[in-house]
Order: C-alpha cells, then structure tokens, then sequence
C-alpha cells in the first residue's frame, strides 16, 4: 500500500466504531436516500458437487450424497417457473467449481447430457431460464477466465464470486481454505479482472469471522476498489459474516461479533465510497438483520444505515436447509427490516441501473 493507503488503514484502525458509523451513514443516506432495495430470487443450486474443500461450507456435497450430479433441464425448468409464480424475478444460479475436475461422475453426467464442461452446461441452462421464464439468470460460478466471462455474459444478467479474503495464509495447512485451490486470493482477483475485462456487471465480498484481522480486511476491500477503479464493473460488494454450521470442520470456530461486522461495512462504505451498493448478508437471522438495516434515531449500537443499500432475498424450491439464508423471505419481511426513522425498501433487479448498457462487446 502507498503511503496514504497506510495512514487511511491506520485511521480506520483507530477510530471509534460509532464515529465510523456516523461518517458511514452519512455517506450513503446523501446517495441512496432513505431506500434500500432487494431483489426477489429463486434459488438454483445446478450443481452440489465442487473442487474445493472449504472447511465452512454446507453447501457442497460427495457424488454418494446427491441423488444426481446435475439438476436437469426439466428440473431447472420447473424451479424458475416455480419462482416465477412466487413472484421472483431473478434465477440465482450457484454451484460449486468445476467438479469436473475432481469426480468421474461429474464427467460422467455431462457427458451423457452432451456437454464437455459445467460451465457449458450452466450457459445453456441460463439461456433456457431467460429465454422460457423471464427471469434475469445472475451466475455464481466460481473462479472463471476472460473466455468462461465471455461466453456467459449473453445469458447472464450478472455474475459474482466473493474474494472473501485477501490473505493469503488462510490457504496454509490449518486454514480455512486449505485444499481448495479456488479460493487463493491471487487466483480470485485474477477473477476479478476477467469479470472486468469482459464488462460483466459483478459482484464480490468478503467473509468475515474466519481468522482474518482487520488490516487484511481493509486489504481485501483496497484490491476492489481498485479493480473496480480499472473497469468500473463491480456493482455490488456483499459483507458477510461467518456463520459456525454443525458437521463442518469450523462448527466450533467462534462466529464474528455484530461489533466486528458493523466495523467492516463502515470500513467498506468509507473505502469503497458513497456509490457503491453494499449488501447485508443473506444467512443472518432477522432480528440481526434489523439491526443492521435500519436507523432507528440515530442511537450508535443501531446505525447500521450507515452503509448497507441492498438485500438479497431468495425462495429456494431445492437447497440446504441447513443456510440460514434458504428460506422465502415475503416483501413484508424486507420492509420490517427496514423500517425505521430513515429507511424503507424497494424491489429492484440483478443488474443495477447504472450497470445497463448497449449489448456492445468489449474492445
């Protein structure tokens, strides 16, 4: 970091979390008002096989443990229109990275569907979804490269892959990402890149609470604004925090205080600006939830409004009950957690305003 990135970081060391907030909220009520916006989705987990070994996660699954490999066309099919009735407007698809790699029956059900990759699969799934449904596919696909960007950004409204960290020691033996070659973070900001290269409108983030230190969280937040600061395409930057899940191997690892979580979106509105859209996270519970999304008379334990402009509010017809986060949330949800003295909500789409542009490829 240059000079004046390092005194920034040590200011934003040294402040008080309520000054933080009151800096932050300023910030983001002079920009987005009093609205924060959510966007209605349905939940399509294509795939729960994966590469990777997060040592937190609960969505990734064994070949012996999922009934099939891929969900089907048909299957797909039937989830968006059920979301369509639910009154989504968005297909979240997400699945894990490139299982191909890893397990024979992965190549094997591609194979038999005709496809040589997951990626392939997943573009003319998306394309099925927007062209039958109406809904605006956004793609979580893991880590993708100018060419993966390229040929998905005709069928995806959006697309995102959480940096999460920027330390690399998290990767080491005993860290949480050991043995999952995905979530290096040079691997990832490279990722980044691409997204940008490709005028992919994107969404990253971290995740907080996994034995990161703060510095390396103003860290992490710098390389985004800097790759954004190149392409101008990150559009929404989520701050999520670590949640202990039973039968991982961090089911005993101590979850992030609501302290440490409101420090960071107020580090992230103060690094990243008042323009950008940052999200809560979708797997709190919603008494936390409220917490963090309203003002409620300026009091400093409750001025979240400080940073957060965005939900994501999903209705899985297939998942893990296990996510906190896979449950239908109705509009009356989202405005009970936004109401307050300064805030309300607002139904929006994938892509942001600001995001839509002519269908021109890049140079």
């Amino acid at each position: 970091m240059v000079s004046t990135e390092l005194e920034f970081s040590s200011w934003l060391l040294e402040q008080p979390l309520a000054d933080l907030l009151a800096r932050s909220e300023r910030l983001t009520v002079g920009s987005f008002g009093s609205v924060v916006t959510y966007s209605r989705k349905v939940f399509i987990p294509l795939t729960m096989l994966c590469r990777d070994v997060c040592h937190y996660c609960t969505f990734a699954r064994a070949p012996r443990e999922v009934r099939s490999a891929y969900l089907g066309r048909d299957e797909v099919l039937a989830i968006a229109r059920a979301g369509v009735e639910a009154g989504c407007r968005e297909a979240l698809f997400t699945l894990g990275d490139r299982p191909e790699a890893r397990y024979a029956a992965a190549r094997d059900a591609l194979a038999s569907m005709g496809y040589d990759s997951t990626l392939a699969y997943l573009g003319a799934m998306a394309r099925a979804v927007l062209d039958e449904t109406g809904l605006l596919p956004h793609l979580n696909a893991g880590w993708m490269d100018d060419a993966d960007y390229a040929a998905l950004r005709p069928v995806a409204a959006s697309m995102g892959l959480m940096l999460e960290t920027a330390s690399d020691r998290l990767s080491e033996k005993g860290g949480p990402h050991y043995g999952s070659p995905d979530k290096l973070p040079e691997r990832r900001l490279e990722a980044m890149e691409a997204a940008g290269r490709a005028k992919v409108p994107f969404t990253t983030g971290l995740l907080i609470g996994i034995g990161e230190t703060r510095e390396e969280r103003i860290e992490a937040l710098l390389a985004i604004r800097e790759s954004h600061a190149r392409h101008d395409h990150i559009q929404e930057v989520i701050i999520q925090n670590f949640r202990a899940k039973p039968g991982t191997r961090m089911a005993g690892h101590a979850e992030p205080p609501l302290e440490e979580h409101l420090w960071t979106i107020a580090a992230a509105r103060l690094i990243l600006g008042p323009d950008m859209v940052l999200q809560a996270p979708p797997n709190l519970p919603p008494r936390r939830l409220g917490r963090i999304s309203i003002c409620s008379n300026g009091r400093p334990r409750r001025r979240a409004a400080c940073c957060v402009s965005g939900l994501r509010l999903a209705r899985p017809m297939r998942g893990d009950p296990r996510n906190g986060w896979n449950r239908l949330w109705p509009k009356s949800s989202a405005a009970r957690s936004t109401r307050g003295d300064c805030r309300s909500s607002m139904a929006g789409i994938p892509v942001r305003p600001s995001r839509c542009r002519p269908n021109v490829a890049p140079a």
